[in-house]
């Protein structure tokens, strides 16, 4: 029962968890490059260089809000229920 549960909840806290950080990868790409949007892999404008570079830092912002809910979650889990959910 207690899966049932979970499972809808981390969801809907990873949809969230994905707003969050695609906000945080635009404000911390503000700053670093000094440009309001990130270059598309596609785009004539920017280098090699400048796409990969964009490309790692919103997957590494990504990848640490994605831990980040997911041990939240499963930590509010263990508080409520006495138990750690399973994947």
């Amino acid at each position: 029962m207690k899966k049932i549960l979970y499972k809808p909840l981390s969801l809907g806290a990873s949809v969230a968890g994905g707003l969050v950080a695609g906000i945080v990868f635009k404000q911390v790409w503000k700053l670093v490059s000094n440009e309001d949007d990130a270059p598309s892999a596609t785009s004539r404008d920017y280098g090699w260089g400048e796409v990969l570079a964009a490309a790692a830092l919103q997957g590494a912002i990504f990848a640490v809000v994605k831990a980040a809910i997911d041990r939240g979650g499963a930590e509010g889990v263990r508080r409520l229920t006495g138990d750690w959910p399973d994947d």
